[in-house]
Protein backbone atom coordinates (compact mmCIF):
# COMPACT_ATOMS: atom_id res chain seq x y z
CA UNK A 1 0.00 0.00 0.00
CA UNK A 2 1.55 3.74 -0.90
CA UNK A 3 1.10 5.28 2.66
CA UNK A 4 1.29 9.35 2.93
CA UNK A 5 2.01 11.74 5.34
CA UNK A 6 1.52 15.84 4.60
CA UNK A 7 2.80 18.33 6.70
CA UNK A 8 0.61 19.83 8.93
CA UNK A 9 -0.64 22.91 8.36
CA UNK A 10 -3.28 24.11 11.10
CA UNK A 11 -1.99 27.12 13.13
CA UNK A 12 1.32 25.99 15.00
CA UNK A 13 0.69 22.37 14.50
CA UNK A 14 4.34 20.88 14.60
CA UNK A 15 3.30 17.34 14.75
CA UNK A 16 4.01 15.20 12.32
CA UNK A 17 1.86 11.54 12.00
CA UNK A 18 4.86 9.10 11.51
CA UNK A 19 8.39 8.67 12.40
CA UNK A 20 11.44 6.89 11.03
CA UNK A 21 10.81 4.28 12.72
CA UNK A 22 7.39 3.60 11.64
CA UNK A 23 8.64 4.52 7.98
CA UNK A 24 11.19 1.93 8.11
CA UNK A 25 8.44 -0.64 9.70
CA UNK A 26 5.91 -0.32 7.11
CA UNK A 27 8.76 -0.09 3.95
CA UNK A 28 10.25 -3.78 5.83
CA UNK A 29 6.78 -5.36 5.11
CA UNK A 30 6.55 -4.20 1.37
CA UNK A 31 4.39 -0.80 1.83
CA UNK A 32 5.70 2.55 0.01
CA UNK A 33 5.78 5.90 2.13
CA UNK A 34 5.84 9.56 0.68
CA UNK A 35 6.07 12.53 2.90
CA UNK A 36 5.75 16.01 2.46
CA UNK A 37 9.17 17.70 2.32
CA UNK A 38 9.59 19.56 5.71
CA UNK A 39 6.78 17.42 7.09
CA UNK A 40 8.68 16.19 10.48
CA UNK A 41 10.98 19.80 10.78
CA UNK A 42 8.53 20.79 13.63
CA UNK A 43 9.28 17.77 16.07
CA UNK A 44 13.01 17.77 14.93
CA UNK A 45 13.00 14.98 12.29
CA UNK A 46 14.90 15.83 9.22
CA UNK A 47 14.11 14.82 5.67
CA UNK A 48 17.17 12.89 5.18
CA UNK A 49 15.92 11.06 8.77
CA UNK A 50 12.69 10.00 6.68
CA UNK A 51 14.98 8.91 3.63
CA UNK A 52 17.35 7.19 5.45
CA UNK A 53 14.47 4.74 7.12
CA UNK A 54 12.93 4.19 3.39
CA UNK A 55 10.82 7.32 2.68
CA UNK A 56 10.55 9.15 -0.24
CA UNK A 57 10.15 13.06 -0.04
CA UNK A 58 8.13 15.11 -2.06
CA UNK A 59 7.47 18.38 -2.80
CA UNK A 60 3.95 19.23 -2.27
CA UNK A 61 1.30 18.47 -0.25
CA UNK A 62 -0.76 17.79 -3.39
CA UNK A 63 1.09 15.01 -4.91
CA UNK A 64 0.81 13.37 -1.28
CA UNK A 65 -2.46 13.63 -1.03
CA UNK A 66 -3.31 12.94 -4.96
CA UNK A 67 -1.24 9.52 -4.47
CA UNK A 68 -1.83 8.48 -1.18
CA UNK A 69 -3.87 4.67 -0.51
CA UNK A 70 -3.66 5.77 3.41
CA UNK A 71 -3.33 8.86 4.58
CA UNK A 72 -1.36 9.59 7.99
CA UNK A 73 -2.13 13.08 9.34
CA UNK A 74 -2.66 14.20 13.39
CA UNK A 75 -5.38 16.83 13.09
CA UNK A 76 -8.51 17.34 11.42
CA UNK A 77 -8.06 18.63 7.76
CA UNK A 78 -8.73 21.92 7.35
CA UNK A 79 -10.57 24.29 4.13
CA UNK A 80 -7.93 24.02 2.48
CA UNK A 81 -7.41 20.31 2.32
CA UNK A 82 -10.88 19.75 1.46
CA UNK A 83 -10.73 19.96 -2.12
CA UNK A 84 -7.74 17.21 -1.45
CA UNK A 85 -9.82 14.55 -0.01
CA UNK A 86 -11.12 11.64 -2.50
CA UNK A 87 -12.84 8.47 -2.96
CA UNK A 88 -10.96 5.76 -2.47
CA UNK A 89 -8.17 7.08 0.01
CA UNK A 90 -8.53 6.18 4.23
CA UNK A 91 -7.90 9.17 6.17
CA UNK A 92 -6.39 8.35 9.33
CA UNK A 93 -6.03 11.12 12.01
CA UNK A 94 -7.82 12.95 14.51
CA UNK A 95 -11.13 14.37 13.31
CA UNK A 96 -13.37 15.69 16.23
CA UNK A 97 -16.48 16.01 13.97
CA UNK A 98 -18.69 16.83 16.48
CA UNK A 99 -17.49 20.15 16.96
CA UNK A 100 -17.21 20.97 13.41
CA UNK A 101 -20.10 20.01 10.59
CA UNK A 102 -17.94 22.18 8.00
CA UNK A 103 -15.58 19.56 8.35
CA UNK A 104 -18.28 16.90 8.89
CA UNK A 105 -19.99 17.58 5.63
CA UNK A 106 -16.49 17.83 3.32
CA UNK A 107 -15.76 14.60 4.53
CA UNK A 108 -19.61 12.91 3.49
CA UNK A 109 -19.04 14.71 0.27
CA UNK A 110 -15.53 13.46 -0.34
CA UNK A 111 -16.14 10.25 -0.56
CA UNK A 112 -13.55 9.27 1.76
CA UNK A 113 -13.28 7.07 4.15
CA UNK A 114 -12.21 8.36 7.73
CA UNK A 115 -11.28 6.48 10.86
CA UNK A 116 -10.65 8.94 14.09
CA UNK A 117 -7.75 8.26 16.57
CA UNK A 118 -10.01 9.88 18.78
CA UNK A 119 -12.92 7.08 18.50
CA UNK A 120 -10.71 4.33 18.24
CA UNK A 121 -11.80 1.97 20.88
CA UNK A 122 -10.46 -1.14 22.18
CA UNK A 123 -13.21 -4.17 23.52
CA UNK A 124 -12.35 -2.46 27.33
CA UNK A 125 -13.60 0.75 26.53
CA UNK A 126 -10.14 2.53 26.24
CA UNK A 127 -9.18 5.14 24.08
CA UNK A 128 -5.74 4.15 23.20
CA UNK A 129 -4.91 6.25 20.65
CA UNK A 130 -6.48 9.34 22.68
CA UNK A 131 -4.33 8.48 25.20
CA UNK A 132 -1.23 10.02 25.10
CA UNK A 133 -2.29 12.98 23.49
CA UNK A 134 -4.51 13.42 26.58
CA UNK A 135 -1.34 12.81 29.22
CA UNK A 136 0.31 15.77 26.98
CA UNK A 137 -2.60 17.97 26.93
CA UNK A 138 -3.47 16.90 30.63
CA UNK A 139 0.49 18.30 32.11
CA UNK A 140 -0.05 21.21 29.32
CA UNK A 141 -2.86 22.45 30.85
CA UNK A 142 -1.26 23.33 34.52
CA UNK A 143 1.70 24.52 33.31
CA UNK A 144 -0.16 26.92 31.10
CA UNK A 145 -2.72 27.85 33.75
CA UNK A 146 -0.06 29.02 36.11
CA UNK A 147 1.34 31.09 33.51
CA UNK A 148 -1.27 32.79 32.75
CA UNK A 149 -2.43 33.50 36.03
CA UNK A 150 0.42 35.86 35.83
CA UNK A 151 -0.55 39.55 36.53
CA UNK A 152 1.52 39.87 33.31
CA UNK A 153 -0.43 37.57 31.81
CA UNK A 154 -3.68 38.95 32.71
CA UNK A 155 -4.00 36.79 35.85
CA UNK A 156 -5.07 36.94 39.50
CA UNK A 157 -0.91 37.04 40.12
CA UNK A 158 -1.05 34.30 41.96
CA UNK A 159 1.82 31.56 42.44
CA UNK A 160 0.42 27.80 41.89
CA UNK A 161 2.70 26.70 45.25
CA UNK A 162 2.37 29.90 47.51
CA UNK A 163 5.44 30.75 49.82
CA UNK A 164 5.67 29.97 53.84
CA UNK A 165 2.41 31.93 54.75
CA UNK A 166 0.70 32.66 51.77
CA UNK A 167 -1.70 30.46 50.91
CA UNK A 168 -1.16 28.10 47.16
CA UNK A 169 -3.43 28.71 43.96
CA UNK A 170 -7.09 26.81 44.35
CA UNK A 171 -7.27 24.54 41.44
CA UNK A 172 -10.47 22.55 40.15
CA UNK A 173 -9.98 19.73 37.55
CA UNK A 174 -13.56 18.68 36.36
CA UNK A 175 -13.22 15.34 34.90
CA UNK A 176 -10.85 12.54 36.40
CA UNK A 177 -10.01 11.07 33.27
CA UNK A 178 -6.22 10.51 31.53
CA UNK A 179 -6.24 14.56 30.81
CA UNK A 180 -8.15 15.51 33.85
CA UNK A 181 -5.64 12.83 36.14
CA UNK A 182 -2.41 14.22 34.53
CA UNK A 183 -3.46 18.29 35.13
CA UNK A 184 -4.36 17.12 38.64
CA UNK A 185 -1.14 15.65 39.18
CA UNK A 186 1.03 18.67 37.82
CA UNK A 187 -0.97 20.85 39.59
CA UNK A 188 0.08 19.32 42.69
CA UNK A 189 3.47 19.03 42.10
CA UNK A 190 3.28 22.79 41.72
CA UNK A 191 1.95 23.18 45.26
CA UNK A 192 -1.41 23.79 44.17
CA UNK A 193 -4.59 22.71 46.56
CA UNK A 194 -6.36 20.74 43.44
CA UNK A 195 -9.77 19.25 43.66
CA UNK A 196 -11.09 17.01 41.43
CA UNK A 197 -14.77 16.52 40.26
CA UNK A 198 -16.08 13.72 38.56
CA UNK A 199 -19.57 11.85 38.03
CA UNK A 200 -17.82 8.11 38.41
CA UNK A 201 -17.07 7.51 41.88
CA UNK A 202 -14.46 4.39 40.55
CA UNK A 203 -12.59 7.40 39.31
CA UNK A 204 -12.50 9.10 42.11
CA UNK A 205 -11.29 6.35 44.13
CA UNK A 206 -8.59 5.31 41.24
CA UNK A 207 -7.10 8.77 42.08
CA UNK A 208 -7.79 9.03 45.41
CA UNK A 209 -5.54 5.57 45.48
CA UNK A 210 -2.87 5.96 42.82
CA UNK A 211 -1.47 9.62 43.72
CA UNK A 212 -1.14 9.80 47.49
CA UNK A 213 -0.49 13.22 47.48
CA UNK A 214 -3.14 15.01 48.77
CA UNK A 215 -5.83 15.89 45.56
CA UNK A 216 -9.01 16.02 46.64
CA UNK A 217 -11.58 14.12 45.32
CA UNK A 218 -15.56 15.46 44.76
CA UNK A 219 -18.59 13.93 43.10
CA UNK A 220 -20.02 16.40 40.59
CA UNK A 221 -23.07 18.02 41.08
CA UNK A 222 -23.80 21.06 39.95
CA UNK A 223 -24.55 23.07 43.10
CA UNK A 224 -21.58 21.53 44.38
CA UNK A 225 -19.34 22.46 41.16
CA UNK A 226 -20.67 25.66 40.83
CA UNK A 227 -19.34 26.67 44.30
CA UNK A 228 -16.05 25.23 43.64
CA UNK A 229 -15.71 27.03 40.55
CA UNK A 230 -16.48 30.24 41.81
CA UNK A 231 -13.73 30.11 44.43
CA UNK A 232 -11.00 28.78 41.75
CA UNK A 233 -8.04 30.40 40.80
CA UNK A 234 -7.51 28.04 38.14
CA UNK A 235 -10.25 25.83 36.14
CA UNK A 236 -9.33 23.28 33.95
CA UNK A 237 -11.91 21.33 31.96
CA UNK A 238 -11.06 17.89 31.06
CA UNK A 239 -14.43 16.20 30.25
CA UNK A 240 -15.64 13.68 27.22
CA UNK A 241 -18.63 12.23 25.94
CA UNK A 242 -16.71 10.00 23.25
CA UNK A 243 -17.80 11.64 19.45
CA UNK A 244 -19.89 13.95 20.88
CA UNK A 245 -19.95 17.69 21.86
CA UNK A 246 -18.82 18.28 25.37
CA UNK A 247 -21.57 19.20 28.05
CA UNK A 248 -21.38 23.02 29.12
CA UNK A 249 -20.39 22.55 32.72
CA UNK A 250 -19.67 26.27 33.69
CA UNK A 251 -22.09 28.80 32.50
CA UNK A 252 -21.37 32.28 31.72
CA UNK A 253 -23.38 33.21 34.91
CA UNK A 254 -20.74 31.10 37.34
CA UNK A 255 -17.90 33.33 35.56
CA UNK A 256 -19.00 36.48 36.20
CA UNK A 257 -19.21 35.19 40.12
CA UNK A 258 -15.69 33.96 39.58
CA UNK A 259 -12.42 35.80 41.54
CA UNK A 260 -11.24 38.76 38.60
CA UNK A 261 -7.88 37.16 36.74
CA UNK A 262 -8.74 33.52 37.42
CA UNK A 263 -8.09 31.36 35.00
CA UNK A 264 -9.77 28.48 32.61
CA UNK A 265 -8.46 26.03 30.64
CA UNK A 266 -10.91 24.35 28.45
CA UNK A 267 -8.72 20.85 27.50
CA UNK A 268 -12.09 19.56 26.06
CA UNK A 269 -12.73 22.44 23.31
CA UNK A 270 -12.30 19.84 20.05
CA UNK A 271 -15.10 18.80 21.41
CA UNK A 272 -16.92 22.17 21.79
CA UNK A 273 -15.60 22.76 25.19
CA UNK A 274 -17.18 22.75 28.54
CA UNK A 275 -17.11 26.17 29.22
CA UNK A 276 -20.65 27.87 28.14
CA UNK A 277 -18.10 31.13 26.86
CA UNK A 278 -15.40 28.74 25.47
CA UNK A 279 -14.64 29.41 21.64
CA UNK A 280 -11.40 27.65 20.20
CA UNK A 281 -8.03 29.90 19.91
CA UNK A 282 -4.59 29.46 18.57
CA UNK A 283 -0.92 29.36 20.07
CA UNK A 284 -0.99 32.85 17.79
CA UNK A 285 -3.66 34.62 20.28
CA UNK A 286 -4.38 31.96 23.18
CA UNK A 287 -6.36 33.50 25.30
CA UNK A 288 -9.66 36.02 25.85
CA UNK A 289 -11.64 37.58 28.59
CA UNK A 290 -14.39 36.55 29.77
CA UNK A 291 -15.98 39.19 32.86
CA UNK A 292 -12.66 39.70 34.17
CA UNK A 293 -11.18 35.88 33.74
CA UNK A 294 -8.72 34.74 31.44
CA UNK A 295 -9.89 32.05 28.90
CA UNK A 296 -7.57 29.34 27.11
CA UNK A 297 -8.73 27.42 24.70
CA UNK A 298 -6.19 26.43 22.29
CA UNK A 299 -7.70 23.53 20.19
CA UNK A 300 -4.12 21.81 19.33
CA UNK A 301 -2.73 22.29 23.14
CA UNK A 302 0.02 19.40 22.37
CA UNK A 303 1.80 21.03 19.03
CA UNK A 304 3.33 22.94 21.20
CA UNK A 305 5.71 20.42 22.56
CA UNK A 306 5.94 18.48 18.94
CA UNK A 307 8.93 16.31 19.90
CA UNK A 308 7.48 15.26 23.00
CA UNK A 309 3.74 14.72 21.23
CA UNK A 310 5.00 12.92 17.88
CA UNK A 311 6.60 10.10 19.47
CA UNK A 312 3.63 9.71 22.35
CA UNK A 313 1.24 9.61 19.57
CA UNK A 314 2.83 7.68 16.79
CA UNK A 315 3.93 4.59 19.79
CA UNK A 316 -0.16 4.48 19.94
CA UNK A 317 -1.33 4.93 16.50
CA UNK A 318 1.34 2.56 14.45
CA UNK A 319 -0.11 -0.86 15.61
CA UNK A 320 -2.85 0.47 13.72
CA UNK A 321 -1.58 2.06 11.02
CA UNK A 322 0.93 -1.17 10.08
CA UNK A 323 -2.96 -3.40 10.41
CA UNK A 324 -4.57 -0.87 7.68
CA UNK A 325 -1.85 -0.98 6.28
CA UNK A 326 -1.60 -4.41 5.52
CA UNK A 327 -5.32 -5.07 5.45
CA UNK A 328 -6.88 -2.49 4.45
CA UNK A 329 -9.72 -0.90 6.37
CA UNK A 330 -11.99 -3.43 6.46
CA UNK A 331 -11.60 -5.81 9.51
CA UNK A 332 -10.14 -9.30 9.13
CA UNK A 333 -13.20 -11.02 11.46
CA UNK A 334 -15.56 -9.50 13.25
CA UNK A 335 -14.85 -11.29 16.33
CA UNK A 336 -11.29 -11.12 16.25
CA UNK A 337 -9.22 -8.07 18.92
CA UNK A 338 -7.38 -6.53 16.31
CA UNK A 339 -9.36 -4.40 15.49
CA UNK A 340 -11.51 -1.49 17.53
CA UNK A 341 -14.77 -1.94 18.25
CA UNK A 342 -15.84 1.63 17.46
CA UNK A 343 -13.72 3.76 14.63
CA UNK A 344 -16.58 6.35 12.93
CA UNK A 345 -15.63 6.91 8.97
CA UNK A 346 -17.69 9.33 6.52
CA UNK A 347 -17.80 7.19 3.08
CA UNK A 348 -21.73 6.66 3.51
CA UNK A 349 -24.41 7.33 6.10
CA UNK A 350 -24.39 8.59 9.40
CA UNK A 351 -25.33 6.83 12.91
CA UNK A 352 -29.45 6.88 13.20
CA UNK A 353 -28.84 8.46 16.25
CA UNK A 354 -27.17 10.95 15.12
CA UNK A 355 -27.79 14.85 13.51
CA UNK A 356 -25.23 14.95 10.10
CA UNK A 357 -24.62 18.27 11.67
CA UNK A 358 -22.67 16.71 14.66
CA UNK A 359 -22.32 13.34 13.59
CA UNK A 360 -19.54 10.58 12.90
CA UNK A 361 -20.47 7.69 11.20
CA UNK A 362 -20.69 4.10 11.75
CA UNK A 363 -17.73 1.72 10.53
CA UNK A 364 -17.15 -1.13 8.89
CA UNK A 365 -15.05 -2.02 11.88
CA UNK A 366 -17.57 -2.21 14.44
CA UNK A 367 -19.88 -4.90 13.12
CA UNK A 368 -23.38 -3.99 13.64
CA UNK A 369 -24.06 -7.05 16.04
CA UNK A 370 -22.05 -4.79 18.82
CA UNK A 371 -24.20 -2.05 20.35
CA UNK A 372 -24.07 1.20 19.00
CA UNK A 373 -21.87 2.97 22.37
CA UNK A 374 -23.30 6.23 21.42
CA UNK A 375 -23.87 8.39 24.51
CA UNK A 376 -27.22 10.53 24.89
CA UNK A 377 -27.69 14.24 23.88
CA UNK A 378 -25.13 16.26 25.99
CA UNK A 379 -26.82 17.90 28.78
CA UNK A 380 -26.16 18.23 32.88
CA UNK A 381 -30.02 15.82 33.60
CA UNK A 382 -29.40 13.00 30.96
CA UNK A 383 -25.75 12.25 32.00
CA UNK A 384 -25.31 8.87 33.16
CA UNK A 385 -22.74 8.29 35.62
CA UNK A 386 -19.32 8.96 34.25
CA UNK A 387 -20.30 9.25 30.64
CA UNK A 388 -19.34 13.24 31.22
CA UNK A 389 -16.29 13.17 33.35
CA UNK A 390 -14.53 9.35 33.45
CA UNK A 391 -12.97 9.00 30.25
CA UNK A 392 -12.27 13.05 30.48
CA UNK A 393 -9.00 12.05 27.68
CA UNK A 394 -10.35 14.89 24.91
CA UNK A 395 -7.35 16.74 24.17
CA UNK A 396 -5.51 16.14 20.76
Amino acid sequence: MLVGVPTEIKNNEYRVAITPAGVAELTRRGHEVIIQAGAGEGSAITDNDFKAAGAEIVSTAEQVWAEAELLLKVKEPIAAEYARMRTGQTLFTYLHLAASKECTDALLASGTTSIAYETVQTADGALPLLAPMSEVAGRLSAQVGSYHLMRTQGGRGVLMGGVPGVAPAEVVVIGGGVAGYNAARIAKGMGAHVTVFDLNINTLRKIDNETNVGIETRYSSSLELEEAVKKADLVIGAVLIPGAKAPKLVTNATVAHMKPGAVLVDIAIDQGGCFEDSRPTTHDDPTFSVHDTVFYCVANMPGAVPRTSTFALTNATMPYVLKLADKGWKPPAPTTQHWPRACPHTKASCSPNRSPSTSICRSPIRPRSWPDPTPPSPGWSSLRPGDAHSRAANFS
